[in-house]
C-alpha cells in the first residue's frame, strides 16, 4: 500500500526527523501538537498540524482517543510513532489499525511480547540465547524473592516485568534488604506501568551495554546493521552512543548480529528494532530487552552504512522488501553522538528552561545535527530535556572523537544551560578516549568531572538503585 499521507504521533527533533524522511519520499506528513507546544518547529515544518485537545493530568501526546482522532481529522493513511510516547504502546497500534490504518511498526503481537520483560526472555531462551541468569516468572512473595536470590547469588536486581528506562527495578546487595527492595519495585511498577509484576536476576557488575539494530520486512528478509555501544550512562539514561563498539571483534559482530536477526525472527518482527545485550565480556553477552521502535541513537547506524533507517522503516510499512541483503551491509568508519540536554552538569543535571537566544549549529564535513530548536524558540517545561543530538564520523575513532570535540566548540545555544561543554570534557578523558569503560564509568571517575557529577555520588542515589543496569 503506497501512502500519500502520514500522521506523526510524536515532537521535537523526532518529528522533525521523521518530516524530513518523508517529505524525500515524496510523502505529505501530518505534525500533532499540544498547546503550549504550538511554536515547535515540527509543526511550522510540517505540511499539515493539527492541535490536540487537552485531556486532563495526561499529555495529549500520550492519549490515544486524542492522537487518533486527529488521524481521523486529518485522513492520514498511516502514523509513524518515533520514540517515547505511544511508540511501544501495543492498545495505540491496534487502536491504528482498526482505524483501517498502518502503524510504522511491528504487529501488535510483537509489541505484546516484547513489552513483557519475562515473556521476552522466555522467549529468547527458547531460542538457545543467553539471558541474565535469574527466575523468569512473577514473583509473588518476598519468600519467593529470597529463594531465587540464594540460588543465583547476590548481588540481584528485581526489576518490573512491564518496565523500561530505569524505572521499577532495585539493586540488592544483602538478603536483608530484599523486603524493602521487593515492595518498593512492586509500587512503582503499578504507579509507572500499570502493572505491579516483578521478576528477579543477578546484578551484572562493571557491564558493557551493546545494542543491534536490526531491520525486517514483510516478506520475511531480515538483516543486522550492526551495532551501537551504548555504555555511557547516567541514572540508567544514555549520554552518549557510538558505533562501531571497539569492545568487540569482527566475530563476536557477526555473532551478536545474528542472534538479533534471529530474535526478530521468532516473533515474526516487522520493521526497524534494537536488540539490546548487556556484557560481562566480548563473549558472555546476555539478551536484555528489545526496544520496538526507532531508537534516539539511531543516526550513529546510518552514519556507519549509509542507510537511512527512518526512510527504511516506511517503505517496509508500505509493504516494499529490504533492498539490500547482510552482504550488502559494511561498517564505514566510526560514528558518536552526544545528546544535548536542557539541564546544568554544574548543579547536578537539574533540567533548565528559557528562550533560546542566539543559536549556531556546527557543520564542516561529517558533522550532523539533528534538533528543532531555532532563535526565540521558549522551551516547555513538562517535555523531556533533549535539546539537539550532535554527531560526527570520521575514518577511525579518534578521528571521529576530534570532529564531535571540534564541533562541539562550533555549537552555541545562548539562553538555556546545557550539556554540550559537559560532553567536551567526557570526549577527552582518557579512559573514554582508550574505549576501556563500562556502565560505571561516570560513577568511578565522579571526581575528575567535579561538580558535574557530584550528584552520582549522593548514598541516598545510591540506595535506591539509581546505578542499576537498564
Amino acid at each position: 500500500m503506497k501512502f500519500q499521507r502520514v500522521l506523526v504521533a510524536n515532537r521535537g527533533e523526532i518529528a522533525v526527523r521523521i518530516i524530513r524522511s518523508l517529505r524525500q519520499l515524496g510523502l505529505e506528513s501530518v505534525a500533532i501538537y499540544a498547546r503550549d507546544d504550538q511554536h515547535s518547529y515540527h509543526v511550522k515544518l510540517a505540511d499539515y498540524a493539527v492541535c490536540l485537545p487537552e485531556s486532563g493530568a495526561q499529555s495529549p501526546y500520550l492519549h490515544i482517543p486524542t492522537v487518533c482522532g486527529a488521524m481521523r481529522a486529518s485522513k492520514a493513511q498511516a502514523v509513524h510513532p518515533g520514540y517515547g510516547f505511544l511508540s511501544e504502546n501495543h492498545a495505540f497500534a491496534e487502536a491504528v489499525q482498526e482505524m483501517g490504518a498502518v502503524f510504522i511498526g511491528p504487529s501488535v503481537q510483537a509489541l505484546r511480547q516484547m513489552g513483557d520483560k519475562i515473556e521476552a526472555k522466555t522467549l529468547v531462551r527458547a531460542q538457545g540465547i543467553a539471558t541474565v541468569p535469574g527466575e523468569l516468572c512473577e514473583l509473588t512473595s518476598v519468600a519467593q524473592v529470597k529463594e531465587v536470590a540464594q540460588v543465583i547469588g547476590f548481588p540481584v536486581i528485581i526489576k518490573a516485568a512491564a518496565g523500561g528506562g530505569g524505572r521499577g527495578m532495585r539493586i540488592v546487595t544483602e538478603e536483608k534488604d530484599l523486603a524493602t527492595a521487593y515492595e518498593v519495585c512492586r509500587r512503582e511498577a503499578q504507579s509507572y506501568f500499570g502493572n505491579p509484576a516483578v521478576f528477579c536476576e543477578r546484578y551484572i557488575q562493571n557491564p558493557r551495554h551493546i545494542e543491534v539494530q536490526v531491520l525486517r520486512d514483510t516478506h520475511g528478509n531480515g538483516v543486522h546493521l550492526f551495532e551501537r555501544d551504548c555504555s555511557i550512562q547516567r541514572r540508567n539514561q544514555k549520554l552518549l552512543e557510538e558505533a562501531p563498539s571497539r569492545y568487540l571483534s569482527p566475530e563476536q559482530r557477526a555473532e551478536l548480529g545474528a542472534r538479533a536477526v534471529k530474535i526478530a525472527e521468532a516473533v515474526d518482527y516487522c520493521g526497524a528494532g534494537t536488540v539490546e545485550f548487556i556484557c560481562e565480556s566480548p563473549d558472555h553477552a546476555y539478551f536484555m530487552e528489545m526496544n520496538t521502535r526507532i531508537q534516539v541513537e539511531h543516526p550513529v547506524t546510518e552514519m556507519i552504512t549509509g542507510i537511512d533507517l527512518i526512510e527504511a522503516q516506511i517503505r517496509i510499512a508500505q509493504g516494499e522488501p529490504l533492498a539490500f541483503s547482510q552482504e550488502d551491509l559494511c561498517v564505514q568508519g566510526h560514528a558518536i553522538e552526544v545528546r544535548i540536554n536542557a539541564e546544568d552538569p554544574d548543579q547536578g543535571f537539574i533540567p533548565t528552561s528559557g528562550t533560546v537566544g542566539a543559536l549556531q549549529l556546527p557543520g564542516g564535513p561529517f558533522v550532523r545535527t539533528d534538533t528543532h530548536l531555532y532563535s526565540g524558540y521558549i522551551l516547555p517545561t513538562r517535555y523531556d530535556s533533549m535539546l539537539a543530538k550532535v554527531l560526527a564520523w570520521g575514518p577511525t575513532r579518534q578521528a571521529a572523537i576530534s570532529c564531535l570535540l571540534r564541533a562541539l566548540q562550533e555549537l552555541r545555544i545562548e539562553g538555556v544551560t546545557t550539556t554540550a561543554r559537559f560532553h567536551e570534557r567526557l570526549l577527552q578523558h582518557p579512559v573514554f578516549q582508550s574505549a576501556d569503560f563500562t556502565t560505571n564509568f561516570l560513577q568511578q571517575y565522579a571526581k575528575d568531572f567535579e561538580p558535574e557529577i557530584y550528584a552520582l555520588e549522593s548514598d541516598e542515589a545510591a540506595a535506591i538503585g539509581l546505578y542499576s543496569q537498564l
